[in-house]
């Protein structure tokens, strides 16, 4: 069954959304990310994926975040601003189930070989326009087919997949995109942005996702995470 993931998204120590990854559309649903966290956990989530935007676009992650979250017996995956093998190491020295991958995925796939344990590694690929970004989605991007062919030689094995014009939209998943990385096979994917109602969940498991990561919906009330657990299992 497709694995439901609730994203809580870190900018200035509070919860917010982004509308297409733009740091000027900005929507703040908290004030504190561990609780938020811990909130999600409680309706069911088996895993939480925390993004430290902050350390996204400047490549210095709030390390203190990391290590709030592990005491409080968060089981998170962690991305934003995990650049080098020494920071992705730390954060899983921390207590993160998984580290996330951004700008180094795209960039230097090797980085995985200097990660002692890979299979706790996701590579994000962030896809606008047919081309992966990396650098918060703030730079131009390489072509997907070249990312995609990278990671793999790499030995990557598990993707996490975002069609940055739906993320934030609620508008329904980037079919196109995600379909091209379960297509190239090899990887496990986990699919993110766009998710607006139930029934995009079919869509993503149709697909051969294994897993889908859900913003916007849940904060804007369109279903609750219980309802999804439901619908998946019906």
């Amino acid at each position: 069954m497709l694995q439901i993931i609730p994203a809580v998204d870190v900018l200035d120590g509070k919860v917010v959304r982004l509308m297409h990854g733009d740091y000027d559309r900005v929507t703040v649903y908290g004030e504190d990310p561990v609780s938020q966290a811990l909130e999600w956990m409680s309706q069911g989530a088996e895993l939480v994926h925390v993004v430290d935007l902050v350390g996204a676009r400047t490549g210095e992650p709030d390390r203190s975040l990391w290590q709030r979250l592990a005491d409080s017996g968060v089981a998170f995956q962690v991305g934003g601003g995990i650049r080098s093998s020494e920071l992705a190491t730390e954060a899983l020295d921390a207590g993160a189930r998984r580290v996330v991958l951004g700008t180094a995925a795209v960039w230097e796939p090797d980085l995985l070989s200097r990660i002692p344990d890979p299979e706790r590694v996701v590579a994000a690929v962030d896809v606008r326009g047919g081309k992966a970004t990396g650098a918060g989605w703030l730079d131009e991007g390489r072509e997907l087919g070249d990312v995609l062919e990278g990671l793999s030689e790499a030995g990557m094995r598990r993707l996490l997949v975002t069609g940055i014009e739906r993320d934030g939209t609620m508008e329904g998943p980037s079919t196109d995109v995600l379909l091209s990385a379960v297509r190239h096979g090899g990887f496990s994917v986990i699919a993110s942005g766009g998710v607006g109602q139930l029934q995009d969940l079919d869509v993503i498991q149709r697909l051969g996702c294994e897993a889908v990561i859900i913003g916007r919906a849940f904060y804007e009330g369109r279903f609750e995470m219980s309802e999804a657990i439901r619908y998946l299992a019906r």
